[in-house]
C-alpha cells in the first residue's frame, strides 16, 4: 500500500525501509533529510486518496504543528498515525478534532528502537477499527510475528506504550543496580560473563540484558567511556501520574524515574543537607569540598 511517511530519523528512516523491503510504496518527507516531497502538501498530492499519512517525529510541539499542518490538509477518509510517543490524552483531542472533519487519526505506540529494522517493531494501536484496517497492511509489515495488537480506542495505543516504557524504567534500574552490587563486592566478577550466562535459562534474561551484554562487549565491564547521566522522555512522569490518579501504588516505577533524575546530578544538595544536620546534632564529620586554587592573571601580562 501507499505510506506518507513524515519524519526521517533513527526510527522513522529505518521503518520506511523496512516498509520498501516488504514491498510498500512509501513516499517521505523530512526538512532535514533527503525526500520524495519538498513539503507536506507535495507529501499530500504524491499520495492516492483515501491517503495514509505518518508523523514519526518527537512528541509535543513538532507532533503538534505537523498534526496541524495535515488537519488542514488532508481531506475526509485520509488517515493520519501518530506513532510518536506522544501523551495520551493529546492524542484523544487529536482523535477528537480530526473526526469533526472526516479524517481518522490512529495512535501507534512502536518499541524496538534502532533494531528494529531487522527484528521488526512491536506496535500497539489504538483507534477506530476502520480506520485501523485502512493502515494494518503497514502494522503487519512493520511488526514481528505476533507482534501488533489493535489494543483499543482512540489514545489506547499510546497510553499502553507509555505504561510500556515506565516498566522499561523499573526493569533497567533493577539491573542497574544488580551489577553496581556485584562490580562493589569482595569477588573479582566478570560482569561481562555473568551477563552473558544470564542470558541463557535464567529467570532473569531478557533482550535487556542482550543489549547490557553487547555494551559491556564494546566498552569494557568497567564502561569508562560512559558518564552515568540518564535522561527520560517523559513516559515514565506520564505512568507515575496516571497511577497516582487511579490510586495504584507504583514504587518500582516511581523509584526508576527518581533515579535517573539523581544522575544529572554533579552535586546533591539534599546529600549536603544530611551531612549537615548529622554534624550539627551528632558531631558526625563531614567531608570538605576540595576547590583547586585559581590562579589570578594580570590581564596587562
Amino acid at each position: 500500500m501507499q505510506l506518507g511517511m513524515i519524519g526521517l530519523g533513527r526510527m522513522g528512516g529505518n521503518m520506511t525501509k523496512r516498509l520498501e523491503e516488504h514491498g510498500h510504496d512509501v513516499k517521505t518527507y523530512d526538512p532535514k533529510v533527503e525526500s520524495t516531497a519538498s513539503t507536506l502538501e507535495e507529501l499530500r498530492d504524491q499520495l492516492d486518496a483515501p491517503r495514509s499519512f505518518w508523523m514519526m517525529v518527537p512528541a509535543g510541539k513538532i507532533t503538534a504543528d505537523t498534526f496541524e499542518t495535515l488537519l488542514g490538509l488532508a481531506e475526509p477518509g485520509d488517515v493520519i498515525v501518530d506513532g510518536g510517543n506522544s501523551w495520551f490524552r493529546d492524542s484523544q483531542e487529536r482523535y477528537g478534532r480530526a473526526r469533526e472533519k472526516g479524517i481518522h487519526f490512529v495512535d501507534a505506540g512502536v518499541s524496538g528502537g534502532i533494531w528494529g529494522l531487522e527484528v521488526g517493531y512491536c506496535l500497539m494501536v489504538g483507534g477506530d477499527p476502520e480506520a485501523v484496517a485502512q493502515v494494518e497492511p503497514v502494522f503487519v509489515a512493520l511488526a514481528p510475528e505476533d507482534g501488533y495488537a489493535h489494543v483499543g480506542a482512540a489514545g489506547a495505543g499510546h497510553f499502553v506504550k507509555m505504561v510500556h516504557n515506565g516498566i522499561e524504567y523499573g526493569l533497567m534500574q533493577a539491573y542497574a543496580e544488580g551489577f553496581e552490587v556485584m562490580r562493589g563486592s569482595e569477588f573479582e566478577l566478570d560482569l561481562h560473563e555473568i551477563a552473558g550466562i544470564w542470558r541463557y535459562g535464567s529467570v532473569v534474561r531478557s533482550w535487556l540484558l542482550e543489549l547490557l551484554h553487547s555494551a559491556f562487549e564494546v566498552d569494557g565491564s568497567d564502561l569508562e567511556k560512559i558518564r552515568g547521566y540518564v535522561e527520560d522522555s517523559g513516559e515514565g512522569r506520564w505512568t507515575i501520574a496516571e497511577a497516582i490518579a487511579e490510586n495504584v501504588p507504583a514504587p518500582v516505577i516511581t523509584a526508576a524515574l527518581f533515579a535517573r533524575f539523581a544522575s544529572r546530578q554533579e552535586e546533591s544538595f539534599a546529600a549536603k543537607v544530611n551531612a549537615a544536620l548529622r554534624n550539627q546534632f551528632g558531631g558526625h564529620g563531614v567531608r570538605a569540598v576540595e576547590r583547586a586554587q585559581a590562579q589570578t592573571q594580570d590581564p596587562r601580562a
